[in-house]
């Protein structure tokens, strides 16, 4: 699904250049469980914004369902977003005073060819697999924090995209509920959903069945991850 090679990500101009990722090359296969880590400052984010095509790299290739992105168009790449890939950040970024329900449905609204119906049993679909329907009429500010991310899971879920990208998803949560999100993303990789995780949790990591950690915007570790479920979370 993801192929990277020789991968840079350069910020600023020739005198105060910041070199955040340093010849990066891999391969994330469809259905895999990816977590990434590392100290702060160590590239992980930026990593995780370009293979979502938040950021573009400085260089290298970068082939996404074998297409080269480099070759894709701004309208290109937000049409591979709305329509292949899913969001999960850690400050949820939900519109607080909007009801579960449209903070759900807000990237179909994009999809002008989809039938009000048809949106309505998606919207519905998807907040239910994440346990929320009692709530779907209810303001998202005025939910807990495990619940805030239940719905952004569930407004990542809502295109059935092939992929989910989570950055720092349990950050802001206690231990309970970011045992419970990761349940849920568990879940979602069981049916086959490609999930990437940026994370500097090692007990989040471990649900993931394959670790890489960054170091100075360099892969320092690329290995399998036995699936462990510690007494943290229950």
């Amino acid at each position: 699904m993801i192929l990277i090679e020789n991968l840079t990500k350069t910020y600023g101009n020739d005198g105060t250049k910041t070199h955040a990722l340093v010849d990066i090359s891999l391969e994330i296969r469809k259905g895999e469980f990816v977590s990434i880590m590392g100290p702060s400052g160590s590239g992980k984010s930026t990593l995780l914004h370009v293979l979502s095509f938040l950021d573009r790299p400085t260089s290298g290739l970068y082939i996404f369902s074998g297409k080269k992105t480099d070759e894709l168009n701004d309208a290109d790449l937000a049409h591979i977003r709305n329509k292949e890939i899913g969001f999960v950040f850690q400050s949820f970024n939900l519109l607080s005073r909007s009801p579960v329900y449209e903070n759900v449905e807000l990237p179909l609204l994009y999809s002008r060819d989809l039938q009000p119906e048809k949106r309505k049993k998606l919207v519905e679909s998807a907040i239910e697999s994440v346990g929320l329907t009692e709530k779907i009429s209810v303001e998202a500010g005025k939910l807990s924090g495990g619940q805030k991310q239940r719905v952004a899971i569930a407004r990542a879920l809502v295109t059935n995209p092939n992929i989910i990208f989570a950055d720092e998803p349990t950050g802001n949560l206690d231990s309970k509920s970011g045992g419970q999100i990761m349940e849920i993303l568990d879940g979602l990789h069981k049916t086959g959903r490609t999930i990437v995780l940026v994370t500097h949790e090692t007990y989040t990591a471990e649900f993931a069945n394959r670790l890489i950690e960054l170091k100075d915007g360099r892969i320092v570790v690329d290995k399998p991850t036995p699936k462990i479920r510690r007494e943290f979370f229950k």
